[in-house]
């Protein structure tokens, strides 16, 4: 087996791509079902390489709330730390669950800026502008 910090320095999934997958896609029972079945030094080191990628930050959290606070510290140390009070602080329990109810995007109606118009250039201030 590998060590962890093999893992978190060649940053390689500790899991298989399918098993991956299914925890992606489970709820929140069935993804309890699926971490049970996984040992706990595999499992520190799924809820760290999940969490340093942004989509999987909902099942980092919820993987890292099966684990122990020694656990996450040995697989990712200061990180697995802040992992661990992040899988049981007060913002774990509002976000949002993995069953298909996510966040919804929204988007601005407002330019994000506006530009002055540009004053028709002459050919000369463009070749003066470009260094020779």
């Amino acid at each position: 087996m590998f060590s962890s910090r093999e893992a978190f320095e060649n940053d390689f999934c500790p899991v298989r791509d399918e098993l991956l997958g299914e925890m992606y896609r489970a709820n929140e029972h069935s993804l309890s079902r699926l971490v049970a079945g996984v040992s706990s030094e595999v499992r520190a080191m799924l809820a760290l390489f999940c969490y340093r990628r942004s989509h999987l930050h909902s099942l980092a959290l919820s993987v890292a709330a099966s684990c122990s606070e020694r656990e996450l510290i040995e697989a990712g140390g200061r990180a697995g730390s802040a992992l661990y009070a992040l899988s049981r602080g007060p913002a774990r329990r509002a976000a949002p669950s993995s069953d298909g109810h996510r966040k919804p995007i929204t988007l601005s109606t407002k330019p994000l800026s506006t530009f002055a118009p540009l004053d028709e250039l002459d050919d000369e201030d463009f070749v003066e502008a470009v260094p020779a």
